[in-house]
Formats: C-alpha cells, sequence, structure tokens
C-alpha cells in the first residue's frame, strides 16, 4: 500500500502565491529540483537551513512511497560576483587570492559542503550535476534561444533579449514584477555595457585574457551565465516540465525568474509546476552578512568555537530547531532559541526511549489512528513540521501515561503508535537518537550511575544529607534523577 494514495498533499506555490493540491505529473513520481550551493567558501548557515527544509519535504515524500529524482546541483563556474553579468567569477577570485586552481577551490568546499551536510544527517540527492559537466547542454540551450529570436550575440557575448520576450510571455510572473517598473529603477550604466538594455541577461560570457576557468563555443572562448545552469541541469535530469524547483527567497529573483524565461524561450513550456521557497535565516535579529561580523558557520555552531552561542549544539538539535519553524517563517537563529530546542529534543528522546518498555492492554483508552492522521495533516499542510512536533509532544504524553498505566493500548495499536512514532522522528524529521547523537552519552551514562550507586548506599545508611546533595547538584547541572519502583534513572532535560 502506497501512502501517497491515502494522503493529500497541500503545499505553497510562489508562482500562484496561494497553496495547491500537489498532483505530480506521473502518478506515484516526483521530480524535485533545488539549487545548490557556488563552492567557493564553507557552506552557509543560511544555506543550510533551505537545504535542510527540502531534506525534510524529500524525506516525507519518500516515507508517503513516492519514487523521487531529488536533483541539487553544484555551481562550479559562471557565478559573478554580486550575481551580476559583470565582474569576476567567484570561484576564480578565490583561486586568484589563494594562488591555488580553481578546481582546488571547488574540491575544497564541495568537501566541506558534503561533510556538513552528512554530519546534520542529510540523505543524499538522487543527482548532484556540476555546472562545468554540462557546458554542451548549455550551449545547445543557448542556440535554442537564439534561433527562437530571444537571445543576441555581441562581440563573443550572448544574451537574452528580456524585452524581446515579454512581448510574448509574462517575465516577472514569479516575483510578481513588471517590467516596466524594472526599466524604471535601473540605474543607467556607463555605456560601456554590450547589452541592448539594462534588463537582459548573460547566457554566455566571452572570456577575457585573464580569465582561467574558459570553454569553446559557437560564439567565443567563454563561460555560461548562471542563470543557465540550473535551466539545463533540471530539465537534463527531470524533462521539459518537472513538479517542484526549491531554493531560498533570494533566489527567486533574478535566478528564479530567468529560469523560467529561459525555458519557456526556449522549449515554449513553463518548466515547473510548484515553486517552493525557503524564507531567510537570521542571527540574533539580525540578516547574517560578512562584512558586518554578523555571521556564524554551521561547523562553527556545532563545534561552539564562536562568540554568539554559550555551547555546542548536536546536529539533531539544530534539525529539531529548524523545524520548529515553517520553512517559509523567517527563522531567527538564538542562543536561548536553540537551548530551548536541545530541552525540547531532549524530552522527545526521553519519551521515544521508553517506547520499547510500554506494554500492550487488552483495550486501547487513546485513538491512535486518530492522533497518527493528525501528524499526516500536519506534514500534508504545507510540510508544518511545527505542528508535527507539537502532535509528537502529545505523544510523549501519551507514552508517559502508558508507562505509568493511566492510559492503555491494544497490541495492534501500540505498534501502530511506535511506527507512526519512528517513522516521523526518525525518518521525517531526520532526528538521531540522542544517544547516537551525542558522542559523550556513554561516559555521562556511566559517571550518573556512580553518582546513584553511591546514593543509594548513602540512602541505605541513612545518610539522607548525602542522598539529598547528590540528587540536587546534579539537577543544578540539567541532570534529573528519577526514583520509580524499577529503580532511578536520570535525564538531562
Amino acid at each position: 500500500m502506497q501512502l501517497y494514495n491515502h494522503q493529500q498533499i497541500k503545499l505553497y506555490n510562489s508562482l500562484t502565491g496561494k497553496k495547491e493540491i500537489f498532483k505530480p505529473i506521473n502518478e506515484g513520481y516526483v521530480g524535485m529540483y533545488v539549487c545548490g550551493p557556488t563552492v567557493y567558501s564553507n557552506v552557509h548557515l543560511g544555506n543550510v537551513r533551505t537545504f535542510m527544509s527540502f531534506d525534510m519535504v524529500f524525506r516525507y515524500l519518500k516515507h508517503l512511497g513516492y519514487k523521487v529524482r531529488y536533483v541539487r546541483n553544484i555551481t562550479d563556474a559562471g557565478h559573478l560576483e554580486n550575481d551580476a553579468d559583470a565582474g569576476e567569477d567567484k570561484i576564480t577570485k578565490k583561486a586568484r587570492l589563494e594562488q591555488i586552481e580553481p578546481m582546488e577551490v571547488v574540491q575544497r568546499y564541495t568537501v566541506d559542503f558534503h561533510n556538513i551536510l552528512n554530519t546534520l544527517n542529510f540523505l543524499p540527492p538522487s543527482i548532484e550535476p556540476t555546472a562545468t559537466g554540462h557546458i554542451i547542454e548549455q550551449i545547445e540551450l543557448i542556440s535554442n534561444i537564439i534561433d527562437n529570436g530571444f537571445a543576441y550575440e555581441v562581440n563573443g557575448s550572448v544574451y537574452f533579449d528580456v524585452h524581446k520576450f515579454n512581448e510574448t510571455n509574462d517575465y516577472g510572473k514569479l516575483s510578481k514584477r513588471k517590467l516596466e517598473d524594472l526599466i524604471h529603477n535601473t540605474r543607467e550604466l556607463d555605456g560601456q555595457s554590450d547589452k541592448k538594455n539594462p534588463q537582459d541577461f548573460a547566457l554566455w560570457k566571452k572570456a577575457e585574457p585573464q580569465h582561467i576557468m574558459r570553454w569553446p563555443s559557437p560564439w567565443s572562448d567563454g563561460f555560461p551565465g548562471w542563470h543557465l545552469e540550473c535551466t539545463a541541469m533540471s530539465t537534463k535530469y527531470l524533462g521539459e516540465q518537472f513538479d517542484i524547483h526549491g531554493g531560498g527567497m533570494d533566489l527567486k529573483f533574478p535566478h528564479h525568474e530567468c529560469e523560467i524565461a529561459q525555458n519557456e524561450a526556449a522549449k515554449g513550456k513553463s518548466p515547473v509546476n510548484y515553486w517552493m521557497h525557503a524564507n531567510m535565516l537570521e542571527l540574533n535579529g539580525q540578516r547574517m552578512s560578512k562584512t558586518t561580523g554578523n555571521t556564524v558557520n554551521p561547523d562553527e555552531l556545532l563545534s561552539g568555537n564562536n562568540k554568539f552561542f554559550s555551547k555546542a549544539y548536536s546536529p539533531s538539535v539544530i534539525r529539531f530547531f529548524n523545524a520548529q519553524s515553517s520553512y517559509r517563517s523567517v527563522l531567527d537563529l538564538t542562543d536561548d532559541g536553540l537551548l530551548a530546542s536541545e530541552k525540547g529534543f531532549y524530552r522527545l528522546m526521553d519519551a521515544v526511549n521508553l517506547l520499547d518498555e510500554l506494554k500492550p492492554s487488552k483495550t486501547s483508552s487513546i485513538d491512535v489512528n486518530s492522533w497518527k492522521q493528525t501528524c499526516y495533516d500536519a506534514m500534508n499542510d504545507d510540510f508544518n513540521s511545527p505542528i508535527l512536533i507539537a502532535h509528537l509532544f502529545e505523544a510523549a504524553k501519551y507514552i508517559n501515561q502508558i508507562k505509568e498505566g493511566s492510559e492503555t493500548l491494544s497490541a495492534e495499536d501500540l505498534n501502530t503508535f511506535k511506527a507512526t512514532i519512528n517513522s516521523f522522528v526518525f525518518d521525517v524529521l531526520g532526528l538521531e537518537n540522542a544517544a547516537k547523537s551525542d558522542s559523550g552519552t556513554d561516559k555521562l551514562s556511566g559517571a550518573v550511575d556512580i553518582l546513584i550507586k553511591l546514593r543509594q548506599e548513602a540512602r541505605a545508611n541513612k545518610d539522607f544529607a548525602l542522598s539529598d546533595k547528590i540528587r540536587d547538584e546534579l539537577a543544578e547541572v540539567g541532570i534529573q534523577l528519577k526514583d520509580g519502583k524499577d529503580g532511578t534513572t536520570f535525564s538531562t532535560n
């Protein structure tokens, strides 16, 4: 049984500005493309937030039984400074500054990107194409656009003719911008540009003599435009029309707008049925910025080696923090927020780790199937992970009540309950059990077990002052002892 036959997803489509029922082009199959990183520096934490949101989308679609082809690219050429059509290539600039080959820059930061995402328990995409690996496809795409009358060549560079395109198409429909407004708000250039109009954008740039990364083309030795790369790679692996295109909110214009225009100009088709955009990540209420110093790298957050946070945070706590906010909301990264998420995460893990201790009864006092559907309803509503987490905390309450005997579940309902919790906690949210994600757990458990034994000896000797001292001082450092009929246990929340 495929779950997608019984669950109906409604997702927010940036193109239409409303939630729509998700209907894939081919039943049971989903094609999803997400714009990946430009690998000229360590991956930005804001980008990680975007990729984490789409990792959750990928996980949920797979959980429902869809066969998902998830394509996330690596931009390793052609992305100029300030997302412009002039200036220096970001990768080439880094190579020049460090006096190494551009592909050494690409290799170094691609490895960093993969290491960070592996640490944060991401599923790898189905295909991870590179821009430099698809030059032929990009040249062919440019030729099609020229043949259809929507691009022109000047001095070895090729530009997309936005004004010509807009005569028969709607340039700006994704970002809700009108070409007339763009013209009015465009600062006049100094007359040295080869473009017919400032709004036109590069499909191919002729390489200057000092430009290292270059390829032969019918127009010049040069390199592709940044916008073109994603159009070529997405349609090569997902077809001329596919289901979902994702990325950060900052890519909506001009990058994604240009992708739509290129595809319509080349193929006469709008490429994507559902556009999804993840919102921005702020740091202490302000936009992250390298120039102001208000920024932190993922590895600094994981190690605690930074000036913003009081401690290191585990990968699962970071994932849990991210999931407590809708992917379409601005998320403010703060120490207080992470500390609260850490407490919530360990509280949920404490409950999950009690699941195997629960015993079935003859009857059920909890409507498990109704609760289960609320979890699906949350994710079906535009992947609403904060509501899902609220339902998982409801389950945590049930677990403690079943453990205490105030609520009961039949064997069948208990199996359903366990399977549902494990699916959503581990498969969909991508969390790892606290015992696995905290490398110090075994040592901590051993140390606390020794203190629990010393406390038991003190109580047996009626040394209640020492017994209380052990309990109270452990509580001060965040370790709670729980005395029960089966002995003393502890938790770290």
